[in-house]
């Protein structure tokens, strides 16, 4: 049986009381202490386990331990007081959940750099020391992101948006003052932080070309190497090399540019870094018994192909589906039944088909039909990592009415098509965050969003880009909502299951 290395407690944060309220490299915390300051100088582990509701989170240092002192990741290299590890904790899977925020609120007082003005909270014209100012991050785990408006580049080339775009409700003054807004030449959205591992997986490229676009791959002009998607939510920067510049100046306040002495360290650590649950609360260890569960996995498999012709999507779990009898008999019936409701669910994620329409990326411009019936593998097809090897982003409704749920707290944008009218809203309709559209500027990508990562899913709740649903149940009952799937309780509780133990 393997045992967690570090099981520190998310719990005890409250309890160290006001001799933690101390910001960045002033703050020496215990090794154990799940928050990551900046500047903090701890050695990160080459294996680092934190627990989270669902089980025990692990994650992988390829190559052995890493000295954090002096390190581009991990000091305050801008001018906030920030880091890249303040947004991308490792107890939250290299992201942030809205739970560690709320907590690192209370501890702090509020005075913590990760609630800094310029994204930490709803708009930066708001008081910041008030709770209510920063209640995205604190409730959704929600950063402001500042998109240029009108659309000034894509791909190197001067963009004319063939879409309007209209302000109907600010409930944060983020998007009508005279600094903040589409007067002003900007744009502000609201979506959670990406995680920051498993990179191996998320710059694979199974195509030579976009094809829910039909248009060629862009090229990385550094590295020659095709460009994935996969990185950001609107796909404005397609490789590390621009994330890092964008995430540099946006959110560390950095000025200037990274040296390339810092984007080289950033790029070794990230790309050493695998993450995945790794113990579950109710099934035990998932390295066990014929499965191979964990991050160890990741870090020793190479991406794999669509899940329709390679290595079946999350067959990690096959070996659950008929454990031998003399193998059960050691685990208790509730560990035995858990593990047989995580094997249902990869069976019911794989092969439970359903009519996927009005969806943009999918049912249009490529051509696969509206509707048209196939599985959660359609678009989740990469084995070992669930993320889509086809390049491109697709819009679920997560963003927009009708399909959206009424969130009074998120600005209300009404889009209105120039040219041709969007092919399932229409020439006018509403969203609280045009995504991808901000990129290219064409209305038929309005609502289109990178998909998530899906490993890791138990540390950083909650889910989808706008934190939509708060728990992995709400996951199966968007999807059950959006598309009448028809899912019957036990396959519900399968599929969370199933996504607890990713």
């Amino acid at each position: 049986m393997t045992l967690p290395r570090r099981l520190p407690l998310r719990l005890a944060w409250p309890a160290l009381g006001a001799a933690a309220l101390v910001l960045g490299a002033a703050s020496r915390p215990a090794a154990d202490d799940p928050w990551w300051s900046p500047g903090e100088g701890r050695v990160f582990p080459a294996t680092l386990d934190y627990p989270n509701a669902h089980g025990v989170m692990r994650t992988l240092l390829s190559g052995g331990p890493l000295p954090t002192r002096g390190h581009p990741f991990f000091e305050p290299i801008g001018t906030n007081g920030r880091a890249c590890v303040t947004c991308h904790q490792p107890a939250d899977g290299m992201s942030l959940a809205a739970s560690t925020a709320a907590a690192r609120w209370e501890l702090t007082g509020g005075r913590d750099p990760l609630f800094a003005a310029i994204d930490g909270s709803n708009c930066p014209t708001l008081p910041q020391g008030e709770r209510a100012s920063h209640s995205l991050l604190l409730e959704r785990g929600l950063f402001r992101i500042q998109r240029p408006w009108p659309v000034r580049e894509w791909q190197g080339r001067p963009v004319t948006p063939d879409f309007t775009l209209e302000v109907v409700r600010d409930p944060n003054g983020c998007n009508s003052g005279p600094r903040y807004g589409p007067a002003a030449g900007n744009v502000s959205v609201y979506r959670r932080p990406r995680p920051v591992s498993n990179f191996k997986y998320l710059l694979a490229v199974g195509f030579a070309y976009d094809p829910k676009q039909g248009i060629a791959l862009p090229r990385d002009p550094r590295s020659g190497q095709m460009q994935s998607g996969n990185l950001m939510a609107d796909n404005r920067a397609g490789s590390l090399f621009e994330q890092m510049a964008d995430a540099a100046t946006s959110h560390l306040q950095l000025m200037g540019r990274l040296t390339p002495q810092q984007e080289a360290r950033i790029l070794d650590f990230e790309m050493r870094l695998h993450t995945a649950q790794q113990i579950s609360h109710a099934g035990g260890p998932l390295d066990t018994l014929g499965a191979e569960g964990g991050p160890a996995k990741l870090r020793d498999s190479q991406p794999g192909a669509l899940g329709s012709i390679g290595t079946p999507v999350w067959s990690e779990f096959a070996a659950w589906e008929k454990i031998p009898a003399a193998e059960a008999a050691k685990l208790s019936p509730e560990q035995l039944a858990f593990r047989q409701s995580v094997a249902r669910g990869a069976q019911v994620f794989r092969n439970k088909t359903f009519l996927i329409t009005d969806s943009s990326g999918i049912n249009a411009p490529v051509g696969f039909g509206n509707p048209v019936r196939n599985s959660c593998v359609f678009c989740h097809n990469m084995s070992q990592m669930g993320n889509d090897v086809a390049p491109g982003q697709v819009d679920l409704g997560t963003t927009t009415l009708p399909f959206a749920d009424p969130w009074p707290d998120l600005p209300l944008f009404r889009i209105t098509c120039r040219g041709k009218p969007h092919p399932f809203y229409g020439r006018v309709f509403y969203t609280y965050d045009p995504g991808f559209a901000l990129t290219t500027g064409r209305c038929a990508d309005a609502g289109k969003i990178t998909l998530q990562s899906m490993r890791g899913l138990a540390a950083r709740a909650p889910y989808f880009s706008n934190g939509l649903a708060s728990d992995l149940r709400g996951i199966v009952d968007y999807y059950e909502r959006r598309y009448s799937i028809g899912y019957t309780e036990q396959e519900k509780q399968d599929l969370v299951n199933l996504m607890s133990v990713l």
